[in-house]
């Protein structure tokens, strides 16, 4: 379709996979089908049942060819996720659910199954945890598997898709998302759907493929032809643009791909200031094959490993074995780097094998994170004692989530010794003592930011959660998220009193939310002297280049100018107004509902 065809329509998501796309749109219509309501006599109540384990051993079988399918060719990971899906087609929650109806009520399975899943979406509601809200699309995954199975319809339905296509879906199932990234013909993905946790965001990412997720009705508005232009990073869609709007997104695609060619031949130089202040860019992730587009964009180290991925879709909690596994080939495939792996960051409610708890009121500030760790002290030692065991293979750093105050970190540092101290008794080999530090993300760690220092190896500032606790503000609420604001003078503030702090225990300090990989705040922490930033892949190349081209002197200075003002918007522009005055080229920040947050993980960090 002519770009001059229709008027251009301006869409917004949120920027999942960086990277700027042009290409014709390939709606995939995979669109929920219409559920059959019937009504059952006493005699065709048993045969149903029947019926409704036929179409789940079919759609088990099915997901265990997909698997194969997809470890041959991408490796397990992504596997995995197919894995959670078979565990979920047998979970009692749901098949006993539907038996129960299908035989108290006397309707059909196909009924059943709809209304049991849509209960169990419920229960994923009110999860404070992004990544594992987002696993709600899991449950309409198998459920719409079984329906199509009970219905006789085709199920994984191969599709060819043209070249440098935009794929467009209201939603995109793992297999689906997997293969089509795999075949190299997609350009990008838009969703209606989904967040920086929902598997369509996370293939991307591993296969560096722009994409822009939770955009409302796209799938509705974009029609099959339309020329698409899209922007992975800022989570802009351009729905048949103007020749100029075209050019503007070509020239932007051009500069990506120099930067990421620059990317490839400065990803072994140092991120250092003109004036000599050097800053470490380390990686955030969550997936092992995630550590090759690390590793090629320069990453010197993992600053956060989110191990919440483990806990998805079980019925029981990870053994110690699998724990120690896992972490084992992260180390060795960093090759002796720094990998600083998080301790578990999610609440009770999102435990496999746990008794539920009493709904919490408000579970973002509730029993989660260090807190239900230390509440559930074995559970807690698993992970410990596998961290320990597999410190031998690589150069660890361990992270506490959540600290609010020193007691729970001297809580915490007595049961990893406990645990050192059981390993060695027993004889099992562990790795030399390794740094063990803390998450600063509430406004009681800022303040008491001198008193952790002392008993902490080092800091690393989770800025999501510090700026929504600090400014009360849910930024995933549209209605407030406009409000959430990296440069607020508060914020600025607890960011000096966590440098300063850290700086004089001579600890190191570092960020890790996405603060931290945004160019627009690079002077910023540069001048606030973090000695680490941890970001995205895709992210490290533009923080190199601009760390690259300015002098901490100077920085130090505009920080100083910047906190004389007030409000957030002044301090805002005077830094765009400066920044680009110095390089005529600051990339436009996402707005706050857009953002990435640090997670492709477990929740949006800090």
């Amino acid at each position: 379709m002519s770009s001059q065809a229709t008027p251009t329509l301006r869409l917004m998501g949120i920027g999942a996979s960086p990277g700027v796309a042009v290409g014709h749109a390939f709606i995939l219509d995979r669109k929920r089908i219409r559920t059959p309501k019937l009504r059952l006599a006493e005699a065709e109540v048993e045969p149903e049942r029947m019926r409704m384990k036929t179409a789940v051993d079919l759609s088990d079988r099915q997901l265990a060819e997909l698997k194969e399918q997809i470890t041959r060719t991408e490796g397990s990971d992504h596997a995995l996720i197919l894995e959670a899906h078979r565990l979920m087609l047998h979970d009692p929650m749901l098949v006993d659910a539907v038996n129960q109806l299908i035989v108290e009520d006397r309707i059909n399975a196909e009924w059943a199954v709809r209304r049991v899943a849509r209960k169990i979406k419920h229960l994923f509601d009110n999860i404070p945890d992004e990544y594992f809200r987002e696993r709600r699309s899991d449950v309409d995954y198998v459920a719409d598997r079984i329906i199509r199975n009970l219905m006789g319809q085709v199920v994984d339905e191969e599709v060819e898709v043209p070249a440098e296509s935009i794929v467009v879906a209201h939603d995109l199932p793992p297999a689906d998302a997997s293969l089509m990234a795999r075949s190299g013909r997609v350009a990008g993905f838009v969703t209606d759907l989904g967040g920086q946790t929902s598997h369509t965001a996370i293939v991307a990412r591993a296969r560096e493929t722009p994409a822009v997720v939770g955009a409302g009705r796209a799938s509705e508005q974009i029609s099959p032809g339309d020329l698409v232009a899209m922007d992975g990073t800022r989570g802009i869609i351009l729905v048949n643009p103007t020749e100029d709007q075209l050019q503007s997104f070509r020239e932007e695609q051009r500069r990506h791909q120099e930067a990421e060619q620059l990317a490839l031949a400065t990803k072994d130089l140092e991120a250092v200031s003109t004036d000599g202040f050097r800053i470490r860019l380390n990686g955030n992730m969550e997936f092992l094959e995630e550590i090759p587009s690390l590793l090629a964009h320069g990453a010197e180290g993992i600053g956060l490993y989110r191990t919440e991925f483990m806990f998805l879709d079980r019925k029981t909690a990870p053994t110690e074995e699998e724990h120690y596994r896992a972490y084992r080939q992260v180390l060795e495939a960093m090759g002796g780097k720094p990998v600083t792996i998080r301790t578990l960051d999610l609440g009770g409610d999102k435990v496999p094998g746990k008794t539920k708890h009493e709904k919490e009121p408000n579970p973002a500030m509730g029993l989660r994170a260090i807190r239900y760790c230390l509440s559930n002290r074995e559970l807690f030692r698993v992970q410990l004692r596998a961290l320990l065991r597999a410190s031998v293979h690589g150069n660890l750093r361990l992270m506490f989530p959540l600290i609010c105050g020193v007691s729970e970190l001297r809580e915490a540092r007595s049961e990893l010794e406990a645990c050192r101290t059981e390993l060695g008794r027993a004889g099992v080999p562990v790795g030399k003592r390794f740094p063990v530090g803390i998450m600063v993300e509430t406004p009681s760690a800022a303040m008491i930011a001198d008193r952790l220092a002392q008993e902490a190896d080092f800091f690393s500032v989770g800025t999501n959660d510090l700026i929504q606790y600090s400014l009360a503000i849910d930024r995933q609420n549209r209605e407030v998220a406009y409000l959430y604001r990296p440069l607020h003078l508060s914020v600025l503030r607890m960011l000096e009193t966590i440098v300063h702090a850290a700086k004089a225990a001579n600890i190191p300090v570092s960020m890790c939310g996405e603060m931290a990989g945004d160019p627009l705040y690079t002077l910023v922490l540069l001048a606030l002297g973090f000695d680490e930033l941890s970001m995205t892949s895709g992210q490290i190349p533009a923080v190199k280049r601009f760390l690259r081209r300015v002098g901490r002197k100077d920085a130090t200075e505009l920080l100083r100018e910047a906190m004389e003002l007030t409000t957030a918007e002044e301090i805002e522009r005077f830094m765009r107004t400066e920044m680009d005055r110095r390089f005529g080229d600051t990339p436009e920040p996402a707005p706050a509902h857009e953002s990435s947050g640090d997670t492709p993980s477990g929740r949006t960090t800090g």
